[in-house]
């Protein structure tokens, strides 16, 4: 995306070159008309007496024989081709109607987890979306059978008309057109009414509508008939007239949504009694005897801690240079086409470096095994992830689950006995890192890193460390994580009896 912002602005460099090229030539072709408009005023006087002078019937020669050709010239020469060429080698690094859809999908789900209303982002201090733009949204709702967000977004654009706001593209009678059938597809025959009798008091020969005004007013006379017979629920009316968010969403999306926005949290005074900070030497660690790491809990059942200053701005610099030209989406393999899809769990944009890549990432490595006490040798690569406006990453857990025994049986490392998580940049809004099951909530800060068990001394799966990443509402997230393996723990994690969810390990 900042490179995206480096091309634009090349662009208007470009396009401004081109005006002034374009200014430039007009003004040299009305410098000459003017000229002439000058010598034939004079010359028209007394055409006779004008041509009589030698000179100027030479001179009159000589402009209808070449000078009028060089004007034809200058006419007819394309300022454009600079800009034109420039265009074209920049067109190949444009985004497409999927990323265009993609950021509409995101900014609704940032509509959603943070509870925004549609005014609310339209009208923001830093941007402001047109009557276009809001238009814009709604479709691409619409085209997702998402009528929810259709008509949000479809009612913020004819908000914008009726203050006054124009558009060449756009008019109320589109809008009313949406919005009457994504109103009805939530069951409100009341107000998909209101607005088709509003389309056709500006459009009376509009085809769709005057079909849809007869149908909606059968099918509310038929409501209202069953209404009579059999007394609704206040609730269940209420539901249907007001429509509502589909529940078409994971079961723990509500609870999920709730600790982005930080709400739920179950942080209480006697578990804030319980977390400390330290300074912290890894039992004495030779590397940081004298220079201990600072440590913070962050929660105590699943214990996560979170280590202070722990890369350098200079250090992440580097991992996200060298990670900048691998960055791609996360994508899954259909089980039926077998054909990689877009992962829509988890938006974002992700690399992986190897040790060997570069001094850096060794020394992250490195670091990462000296205060964990934990073997890296057998971990996956460093992963580098990049999260954009509504990047996310829904309720997911790291470790191998019982039903699925051959997560990792290709690594041949055993499963996932812990998880490192550096945040690389702070994030201005949003972009947290929560614990669905716990109600546990750690917010980004640039330089540090999170740390926690994904299993118990046994070997078995600890299920309270469910956790996710909520949307980046503003700002931009990057951040790296390492995942140990059991295999090279042995003696560094000693198994141990089977430990019940309720202990602390």
């Amino acid at each position: 995306m900042t490179d995206l912002l480096f091309t634009e602005k090349d662009l208007v460099t470009s396009l401004k070159d081109y005006i002034q090229a374009e200014e430039n030539k007009l003004e040299q072709i009305k410098k000459w008309a003017d000229r002439l408009d000058v010598l034939s005023a004079a010359a028209m006087q007394d055409p006779e007496g004008f041509l009589g002078h030698p000179v100027n019937a030479f001179k009159l020669m000589k402009r209808l024989n070449t000078e009028w050709a060089e004007l034809e010239n200058l006419v007819l020469k394309d300022m454009s081709d600079g800009f034109i060429s420039n265009l074209t080698i920049q067109r190949q690094f444009f985004p497409n109607d999927e990323d265009q859809t993609g950021a509409a999908k995101a900014l609704l789900r940032l509509q959603d987890t943070y509870q925004l209303d549609t005014n609310t982002i339209s009208t923001g201090d830093l941007s402001v979306l047109t009557v276009d733009d809001c238009y814009d949204l709604g479709r691409v709702a619409y085209s997702e059978a998402d009528y929810y967000h259709t008509e949000l977004w479809m009612a913020q654009a004819l908000r914008q008309l009726d203050q006054g706001e124009t558009s060449s593209a756009v008019d109320d009678v589109t809008v009313l057109d949406y919005l009457s059938y994504s109103v009805y597809q939530q069951g409100a025959l009341e107000r998909a009414l209101e607005f088709t009798k509003r389309l056709l008091q500006l459009d009376p020969a509009h085809q769709r509508a005057n079909g849809n005004l007869k149908y909606f007013e059968y099918q509310l006379a038929k409501q209202r008939k069953v209404e009579v017979n059999k007394r609704e629920e206040p609730e269940s009316r209420q539901k249907r007239e007001m429509g509502g968010r589909s529940n078409d969403y994971l079961p723990e999306r509500k609870k999920y949504e709730q600790l982005c926005r930080g709400e739920g949290i179950k942080m209480t005074p006697r578990r804030q009694s319980r977390l400390f900070c330290r300074y912290y030497d890894n039992n004495r660690h030779p590397r940081y005897v004298i220079g201990p790491v600072k440590q913070e809990d962050e929660w105590d059942r699943p214990l996560i801690v979170r280590f202070h200053s722990i890369v350098s701005d200079k250090e992440m610099d580097k991992v996200k240079e060298l990670a900048k030209p691998r960055l791609h989406r996360a994508t899954i393999s259909n089980p039926i086409t077998g054909v990689l899809e877009t992962a829509h769990y988890r938006i974002s944009k992700s690399a992986w470096l190897g040790a060997y890549e570069h001094p850096v990432v060794d020394q992250i490595n490195q670091r990462i095994e000296d205060i964990t006490g934990l073997d890296v040798s057998t971990a996956e690569d460093l992963q580098v992830a990049n999260y954009g406006v509504g990047g996310q990453y829904e309720p997911h857990f790291d470790f191998g689950r019982k039903d699925e025994p051959d997560a990792f049986e290709e690594l041949g490392t055993g499963n996932r006995i812990a998880t490192w998580l550096l945040y690389m940049s702070d994030v201005q809004a949003g972009g947290a890192t929560v614990f669905t099951d716990v109600g546990a909530a750690v917010l980004p800060k640039k330089g540090t890193a999170v740390f926690w068990y994904n299993l118990f001394p046994s070997g078995e799966g600890d299920y309270r460390t469910r956790h996710a990443a909520c949307p980046v509402l503003v700002g931009n997230k990057w951040v790296s994580n390492k995942w140990i393996h059991e295999r090279g723990q042995e003696f560094r994690r000693r198994c141990g009896f089977q430990i019940y969810e309720s202990d602390i390990y």
